[in-house]
């Protein structure tokens, strides 16, 4: 602990600011890995068995309310088409579009700041290795004891050198997990488009056997 505090201060004032986009990141990676795991837990491909078999069974209204059970987001897709299967095809589709297009930014909520925040973080580095560069060079110039030169320029090299890992450290967790994110993200929405296709062929099918 010793170590990275000495760290921290060796690179002082930009170590404590990346030290600050760390934090900020891992709250994003929290807060969204919470929200993927939460709202989207449901088995879509179970789910639209089921809500298969109950539309195809012409029970309709237990298939919404089968929907209704919790506020997921696929059940929500999947509820709103349901509800307007009277109203014909078109009605069935702009109603799930219409959900999807309220769902979507719920889902890629805050993922594209992590990228943001990683090349923030590689730029607040290289300014605290520039500014511990200069303080190097200054040293050398300087009228001194060798001595008090050697720790001078050995100050500002430390300065320089961890801010550049620091900086670069924050880049790549930041960029890490925004690939993780994104993947699940972009899955997710997959499974969304998916299970709002299976609804609509279903009632095609449906509607034409009827």
């Amino acid at each position: 602990m010793q170590d990275v505090w000495h760290a921290l201060n060796e690179g002082k004032p930009f170590s404590y600011i990346n030290v600050g986009l760390l934090c900020f990141v891992l709250a994003i990676v929290i807060e969204r890995f919470v929200f993927l795991f939460t709202k989207y837990r449901v088995n879509a491909a179970a789910f639209m068995a089921q809500i298969r078999k109950l539309v195809q069974a012409g029970n309709v209204d237990r298939a919404i309310k089968t929907c209704e059970a919790d506020a997921l987001p696929l059940l929500q897709v999947v509820r709103s088409g349901l509800t307007q299967i009277n109203r014909g095809e078109d009605a069935v589709i702009a109603s799930m579009e219409e959900t999807m297009s309220e769902v979507l930014p719920q889902l890629e909520k805050r993922i594209p700041a992590l990228w943001t925040l990683a090349n923030l973080a590689t730029l607040i580095g290289l300014l605290g290795t520039i500014r511990g560069l200069i303080r190097a060079f200054s040293a050398v110039g300087k009228i001194a004891d060798p001595s008090q030169k050697t720790a001078m320029l050995s100050s500002g090299i430390a300065e320089a050198m961890w801010n550049t890992f620091l900086g670069l450290l924050v880049a790549v967790i930041a960029m890490g997990f925004h690939l993780i994110l994104h993947g699940m993200a972009k899955r997710q929405k997959m499974e969304l488009e998916k299970a709002t296709m299976k609804l609509e062929n279903l009632l095609t099918l449906r509607r034409q056997g009827s």
